[in-house]
């Protein structure tokens, strides 16, 4: 398990075109605890676990996926997928905001008719 999710790791960092110290920024770890996770030396991918699959924006089974690879690969050599993939991603940071927005929103509304009715 610790080598299938060592080559996943690889290959969506690199897919992310992010650098072995940036990962590990992003997980509060040295980058020499990150490369070990991704040579499959290391469980300590299974702590992060969670942040990595919001890190790399894959769910859970993609991460422990055998032949993740495969498809991260096409997508590296399909520079098309890959703006995309982006696209995509700042889309749905875009209709996360919205999505809090709106729930604040309904909130507010809430307690003004609450304060109408008293």
């Amino acid at each position: 398990m610790n080598k299938i999710v060592g080559e996943n790791l690889k290959t969506l960092r690199k897919s992310k075109n992010m650098s072995q110290e940036k990962a590990a920024d992003c997980l509060n770890i040295s980058q020499s605890a990150y490369a070990r996770m991704e040579r499959g030396e290391s469980t300590s991918w299974a702590i992060h676990f969670n942040k990595i699959c919001q890190m790399f924006e894959v769910s859970p089974q993609e991460l422990v996926k055998k032949g993740l690879g495969d498809f991260a690969y096409d997508s590296l050599m399909n520079t098309e997928r890959l703006s995309e993939i982006s696209m995509l991603s700042a889309y749905r940071k875009i209709i996360k905001q919205y999505e809090v927005q709106i729930k604040d929103l309904k909130t507010i509304i809430k307690h003004l008719k609450k304060g109408r009715n008293l």
